[in-house]
């Protein structure tokens, strides 16, 4: 994907799956074409990246375009900046993520929120777990955090999750 005109790429892409879920196209099989896959492929997205925001989009308008974007961009940064363009072999077991209940410092959702934010970040989300999902959007509404913002934290305390959680706590109270 041209690194210059990608986010008009990426909106059309948007544009034309919202639409394509709104006329009925309701399961990932087929939402895309190979040709929107390979493009996506090379800034480290797959179809469930553009298939959960559209989704949630026709279901709540949320996420918006404007975060997916945002989004996409945290991925595709860390893809060709961390990763070399070079997609991960490895998926995260949604089943070993923390339950949606327990917290850290006081703060809901933090202890899931983190491996789904850096497992996002490499590319490792199983198709079932999506970054940015409604439990992801009250955390970040609560918390006062842009869903792109947590990815760049994550991103910057990779193997800190403590200074992740200072950020969340510092974040909080400033809100």
């Amino acid at each position: 994907m041209n690194p210059y005109t990608y986010p008009t790429r990426l909106k059309a892409i948007w544009t034309a799956a919202v639409e394509k879920y709104q006329s009925g196209h309701q399961k990932p099989e087929g939402f895309l074409d190979e040709a929107t896959l390979a493009e996506l492929a090379s800034i480290g997205l797959n179809v469930m990246d553009v298939f959960d925001y559209a989704e949630d989009f026709v279901a709540g308008q949320a996420p918006d375009f404007e975060t997916f974007l945002m989004v996409c961009e945290a991925r595709r940064d860390y893809f060709l900046t961390n990763q070399e363009g070079k997609p991960s072999e490895k998926r995260l077991d949604s089943s070993t993520l923390p339950a949606k209940d327990l917290e850290t410092r006081g703060i809901v959702w933090l202890p899931r929120i983190i491996p789904k934010a850096i497992a996002k970040l490499k590319g490792e989300l199983p198709p079932e777990t999506m970054y940015g999902c409604g439990g992801d959007r009250r955390f970040f509404k609560t918390n006062n955090i842009n869903a792109a913002e947590f990815l760049r934290v994550a991103w910057a305390y990779e193997d800190e999750p403590e200074k992740i959680a200072d950020w969340v706590e510092a974040r909080r109270q400033s809100s």
